[in-house]
């Protein structure tokens, strides 16, 4: 499959917290959160795959910084890296002062979608080829984090985990 990068593999998406998004704090519920996030990646996933997407884990959350109410969110959501049949999209999360428009990051998470046909059987995705440093770092990063999910959930030897063994040597 010919590879694509980066147009086909994102989304941005940008809203406001609203009231009944708040906890008591009045700061954005984590869940509603965790929600936007879903649909951005599940947006960039099918868009890189033109194929319908499944959310198979979510890999890494880090909520860094609070998110009050009034703020104007936008999450990124990219995909990192693909596989035969997944792709890993890592999601940036940024705030806005409602003052001076300066956008800082607030958020991360890394999540995984299966491309999948109409039976829900998994399909082979694209492939990408990352363009910038930021990109490549990614792009070798979730070759890691794949090998380390693998051998924690029995699927994969310890001693096959080559990305991880580079670490230690």
């Amino acid at each position: 499959m010919q590879a694509k990068y980066p147009s086909d593999s994102i989304c941005i998406m940008t809203d406001l917290v609203l009231p009944g998004e708040t906890n008591p704090l009045n700061n954005l519920f984590g869940g509603e959160l965790l929600a936007r996030m879903d649909r951005a990646a599940s947006i960039a996933a099918r868009r890189h795959s033109r194929r319908i997407v499944v959310t198979a884990s979510v890999n890494h959350v880090a909520f860094n910084r609070a998110i009050p109410l009034g703020s104007v969110v936008t999450v990124e959501a990219k995909i990192s890296r693909t596989f035969k049949t997944s792709m890993e999209v890592f999601i940036d999360v940024w705030i806005e002062d409602r003052e001076s428009g300066i956008r800082a990051k607030a958020n991360e998470a890394i999540y995984t979608f299966v491309a999948v046909d109409e039976t829900g059987r998994p399909v082979e995705v694209p492939t990408i080829e990352p363009q910038t440093e930021i990109e490549k770092s990614r792009y070798d990063a979730a070759l890691r984090r794949k090998q380390l999910s693998l051998v924690l959930a029995g699927k994969m030897n310890p001693h096959e985990a080559t990305e991880l063994k580079a670490l230690f040597l």
